[in-house]
């Protein structure tokens, strides 16, 4: 057990842990908020030049967290476009990045990201590995969730997709055409495939969305992980407790 832990999660109580990738389990939440920022920015410039109305910068601190984070990709790009006051078609996901597409855009996006994964690798928060190995070292199972069609890649490439039991990810909402959070359909489905009912299951999401999410389909914890100054905006939303880190978790195991 930890020092001075904050959370205790007593095994005895729980089946299964429901982890969300980015920011949670990976090091890539502040990856995507660049590649967002990258792509807004650059179009509102777009925009400028070609004689159209531009916009307020992408904000990091607020934007972020308000329309994108934990969302999938298009529905992120729809949601802060239309903060500003702009509509698109929303095309299809097989559009080039250069169309004026929502689609088209979150695909542009989507290859500012991976650049900067190809410059800079990825990497995971050793405390949340170190509590997803205590959670299965004491029979609870430990799954992934993201919003990403490309989480499986971004989980190996930090060395750890072999660490889970089950994962949802973007691939598969789409083909069973569940939506994104703050609808509970991903974790639901997480917590089928886990073999744990939500009343005996533990949500770890750092999103607004992400736990709005938890709390809808009935968890029986949600634990809202704010690496962010926002100190509270998790537990606002739907979070019963609100972390800085997840070494702040500890796990008791069931007697012998």
């Amino acid at each position: 057990m930890r020092a001075d832990p904050r959370v205790v999660i007593a095994a005895t109580d729980f089946d299964a842990g429901l982890f969300d990738m980015d920011g949670v389990i990976t090091q890539t939440a502040a990856v995507h908020a660049a590649a967002w920022k990258q792509l807004f920015d650059a179009y509102s410039e777009e925009r400028v030049r070609r004689g159209l109305q531009g916009y307020a910068p992408f904000d990091i601190d607020v934007d972020y967290r308000r329309y994108v984070d934990g969302r999938p990709r298009y529905d992120g790009v729809a949601a802060f476009l239309a903060s500003r006051g702009i509509v698109l078609p929303r095309g299809s996901p097989d559009d080039d990045p250069a169309v004026e597409t929502v689609c088209g855009l979150g695909n542009r996006k989507d290859a500012y990201f991976w650049e900067r994964v190809r410059r800079d690798g990825v990497q995971t928060y050793p405390t949340t590995v170190a509590l997803i190995h205590d959670l299965k070292s004491a029979g609870v199972r430990a799954g992934v969730f993201s919003a990403s069609r490309n989480a499986e890649a971004i989980l190996s490439a930090a060395g750890v997709v072999s660490m889970f039991d089950a994962r949802v990810d973007g691939v598969d909402a789409e083909r069973l055409r569940l939506p994104g959070k703050p609808d509970p359909a991903m974790l639901i489905e997480l917590a089928r495939r886990l073999r744990a009912a939500p009343s005996r299951a533990a949500v770890f999401e750092d999103a607004i969305a992400g736990v709005q999410a938890g709390r809808a389909g009935g968890f029986r914890l949600v634990v809202g992980v704010n690496r962010s100054s926002d100190a509270g905006s998790l537990l606002a939303n739907g979070a019963d407790v609100e972390v800085r880190d997840l070494g702040e978790v500890a796990v008791r195991a069931a007697p012998p």
